[in-house]
């Protein structure tokens, strides 16, 4: 029976045996190859980072890039850089909006986008080009619900390390005990491990 079994990779990083004829291990298999970084090495680019630039930054509060701005802004110690070409020269949050990554004042250490799947491959492009103090390219950060593999493999190959359909605010905030781990506010400030 366990020869049926599969180990099948989930969109959050975990996996999990299926029964390799199940309609769910053959969905998951045809539509997502591509394993992006682990829980331990996302950790490691959060503490790396000095900087991050928000591409797709909306100017609508109602809208997650907003939200996440938000956060960045004002529970983080990064360097923060809005990007949208459509709102370029506007000030929000106290900082500048931008209408590219080639003009901003220095090259973010992560590049985290908000954009649709069909746009990914031109950020990549973007990204590709930009080379940070320490001689290595940005981390390119695709927010959750954003997928595109082509985009990711394409950036992989260019030598990018690349964080896709995963939100760099609840990574954040997981990883520095402002959320549980499934993502939910736990309402308690701690530094003690519970018990489970």
């Amino acid at each position: 029976m366990a020869a049926d079994l599969v180990q099948t990779h989930l969109a959050n990083g975990l996996t999990c045996p299926l029964p390799a004829s199940s309609p769910l291990a053959r969905q998951l298999r045809s539509e997502r190859t591509w394993l992006g970084p682990s829980a331990k090495e996302r950790l490691g680019i959060l503490r790396r980072a000095k900087s991050v630039a928000v591409v797709g930054f909306s100017t609508k509060p109602s809208r997650a890039s907003y939200f996440v701005g938000t956060y960045l802004v004002q529970s983080t110690d990064y360097t923060v850089y809005f990007v949208n070409p459509n709102a370029a020269g506007q000030t929000v949050l106290g900082q500048k909006i931008y209408a590219s990554l080639a003009d901003l004042p220095e090259v973010p250490d992560i590049v985290d986008v908000f954009r649709k799947p069909s746009d990914i491959p031109g950020v990549v492009d973007e990204v590709a080009s930009l080379t940070t103090v320490d001689g290595t390219p940005p981390v390119l950060w695709v927010q959750l619900g954003i997928w595109n593999e082509a985009a990711a493999y394409d950036a992989q190959k260019r030598g990018l390390t690349v964080v896709m359909d995963r939100c760099l605010k609840i990574e954040h905030a997981r990883f520095h005990g402002g959320l549980h781990l499934l993502g939910f506010d736990t309402g308690q400030i701690t530094a003690r491990k519970t018990i489970r």
